[in-house]
This record gives C-alpha cells, structure tokens and sequence, in this order.
C-alpha cells in the first residue's frame, strides 16, 4: 500500500512511462502542453494514474487539518516530496478529469513551495518544512513539477525557475573531490548526510530529464537552449561521476556509490542502479547522447538475468535473480532509512518499471548508440524469450503498486 507522497509521484511517471508515452516528458518530439483529451485506447492505461490524483486532492483538506490557501497536496515533514504529485494533478486538471478542483490543488501547492517553504539566502527552496536543508532528492520531486507548471500555464518563468533550483541545488551539493558526485543533504541543524547516495544522485539525474524533456518539447524551446544545454551536461556529469563506482561483480551500485560495497554499513542497491540506468537510456533519446549506454546495458541485465537452475520460459517472477517470489525487486535501500538495506521498495518497484520502459523506447527508436553499447539482440540479458517476461513483470510491478 502507497501512502507517502513520493511513492505516489514515483509510480505515476512509471504509469506514463510504460503505459501512456504520448503523456510523458521523457518522450521525445511530443508537443506539450499535451492533448486535452484521452483517446479511448489510452483510458485504461491512465486511469491509475488518475486515481492517484483523483485520491490526493479528495483527501488533502483533511490530511492538512482543513486549513485553507498554500499547502501541500499532503502533509507531509518534506515540503518537496509532495509536489511529485503535482504532475498528476496538473494532467488531471488539463485532460478535464471530473469530481475534484484540480487547479486549486496545483495553486496551493505552487504557492506553498513559493510562499511558505523556507529557502537559503540565494534563494534555493528547502527541502524540509522545519529547517532550511537541501536534500539530492529535491530535484525530482520540485523542478520537474514547476516546469509542467509552466507549460500548461504558458509561464516561462516557471520553466526557468525549474532550471534555476537545480543549479542553485547542484552549486551546494556537487562534491568536486568525489568526481562531481552529489552529497545527500546538506544544511539544517541535524540529519545531515555528506555521503554520496546512490539513489539522491539518481533521484537528482532523473529530475533534471524530467525538465529537460519538458523544455526540449515546449513552446519555449528555442529561447531556451542554454537551459538546456545546462541540463543535458548536469545529467552526464552525475553519469560520469557514478558509473566509475559500479560494482565490478555484480554491476550493481552500492548504496553509498563513493565508498566499496565492502565498507561497514554499505551495500548492494539495486534501485538506485535501475534509476540511473533509466537516465542514461532517456538522455541517450532525448539528447543524443550515448557515452554511458556500455555501463547502463551491463547494469540492466544483471538486473534482468535469469536465475542459473531458470528457463527463459518461466513465467515465475523468482526466474530472474534480482526479482523475488513475490515481485519485488532486491536488494534495495530501505526508503525510510536511507543508510539501511531494506526487504521491498515501492520506489524500487517503479525504478525498475522506468529502466525497462526506457530500454524499449531505446531500442524502439533503433538502439541509437548501440556500437558503442554492450546491446545484445535478443532481449533482456541477450537471453531470448526473456524479454516477454521483464516486461511483463514490469508491467505487473506498476499495476502492483496499489494506491
């Protein structure tokens, strides 16, 4: 059962990117603001897509005390993490979704995030409601929220914005001595992290192709070039700062990517190495860019190998290594304790979703790069026949994820 605020943000661009691409930023030449309607075909596929936006506005008067003006979608410590929900509810506002006042919703969380949620001296929003502190997974949750904003608002200034966080949170968090690595949260009088998580610099790299993918395929494209520019180059640093740190044995990162797998504490994540993977496929599309597909192709199929005693027929999700009995993808970062490995991952679930959603888009679009790339003709892990099963299970895992 979904119930933070993230993990609903998470699965609903999981949704799009599967099951309804004509909807996503992340697709390529797709003219935004989108259609206002939904075809038939595309209805089913939307339609828990909508129910999280349908579910959060009916309920965020009461999770908020009743109060009125700028708030969050949901209560919530973070004062980022709800606005991941943001782009549900803007897409419910825009496609003329019935029973609830969308725009309302999207206002007060707009306002909140710009009137109420504290910001350092040079203007970077807090990730936290009670202190001023800034955390790597701010840049998913925020940035792409403001610059859907501003395309289906026809507000430049919110596409700029967007770009402007970013750098103002890339200026704070990239760790110059660790191969422009970002740390995890900085700031605040407690909880701070100067540790490179893996996962806070995949949440930071799919954030910012989220905003990129908006830009590129707006109205504001062409006068905005040096926005994207910037964006395109942030994703490749974060890309090349990470991929050095893979883990030689298993192609998976460790939770903590700057320290080896073997250090006290640390471990194997397999959702951070999902996510990531997923940015190198995306920019790979939306940008051209192809230097990490190599790293990325060997990450995705660890991750989607078939166990050794397995056929590629099974129809058992316990036929692939990394994915148990019961579908959830392993091992994982616990997503309430970040330095902690955890059992199931709802976050993992949808990063997983968004590696194979990527990797067939690419592939889709002609494997581009793939010269370069360690891609073998014949499905996840060059095994034949797997690749029905992956996607199946991935698709299983997005419907999963029950809200």
């Amino acid at each position: 059962m979904l119930d933070r605020s993230w993990e609903l943000g998470t699965r609903a661009q999981a949704i799009l990117s599967l099951n309804a691409t004509a909807f996503s930023v992340l697709t390529p030449k797709t003219p935004l603001p989108p259609p206002k309607y939904v075809q038939d075909s595309l209805s089913s596929a939307l339609s828990p897509f909508f129910d999280i936006a349908q579910t959060t506005v009916e309920n965020r008067s009461s999770s908020n005390g009743n109060i009125t003006g700028p708030q969050p979608l949901m209560r919530d410590g973070s004062a980022a993490d709800p606005a991941s929900i943001g782009f549900a509810v803007l897409l419910a506002n825009w496609t003329g979704q019935p029973r609830q006042d969308y725009a309302s919703a999207a206002q007060d969380q707009l306002d909140f995030l710009q009137y109420k949620v504290p910001r350092t001296s040079d203007g970077a929003i807090s990730h936290r409601v009670s202190q001023v502190q800034l955390w790597s997974d701010f840049v998913y949750m925020v940035p792409p929220f403001l610059a859907y904003y501003g395309v289906v608002t026809q507000n430049r200034t919110l596409l700029v914005e967007a770009h402007d966080q970013i750098q103002l949170y890339r200026s704070y968090l990239r760790d110059t001595t660790a191969n422009n690595l970002w740390k995890h949260v900085l700031l605040g009088t407690s909880g701070n992290d100067e540790g490179h998580w893996s996962t806070g610099n995949a949440w930071a790299a799919a954030g910012m192709l989220r905003v990129l993918g908006t830009i590129q395929n707006s109205e504001y494209a062409n006068t905005m070039k040096n926005e994207q520019n910037d964006l395109a180059a942030w994703v490749m640093e974060i890309h090349s700062g990470m991929y050095p740190n893979l883990d030689a044995t298993s192609h998976l990162f460790p939770n903590y990517a700057s320290q080896p797998v073997t250090a006290p504490g640390n471990f194997l994540d397999a959702s951070s190495t999902a996510l990531l993977a997923s940015t190198v496929y995306r920019l790979s599309l939306l940008w051209g860019e192809h230097s990490h597909l190599p790293m990325a192709e060997r990450t995705r199929k660890a991750l989607s190998a078939l166990n050794g005693t397995s056929t590629p027929s099974s129809s058992s999700s316990s036929s692939l290594a990394h994915i148990d009995s019961s579908g959830w993808l392993t091992p994982v970062v616990n997503p309430n304790s970040y330095g902690q490995q955890g059992s199931q991952s709802a976050e993992g679930q949808a990063f997983v979703v968004e590696m194979q959603a990527a990797w067939r888009d690419w592939v889709a679009d002609g494997s581009k790069g793939a010269n370069s790339a360690l891609h073998v003709r014949g499905g996840v892990g060059g095994v034949p026949g797997a690749w029905g099963l992956a996607m199946a299970l991935a698709a299983g895992m997005c419907a999963a994820l029950v809200v």
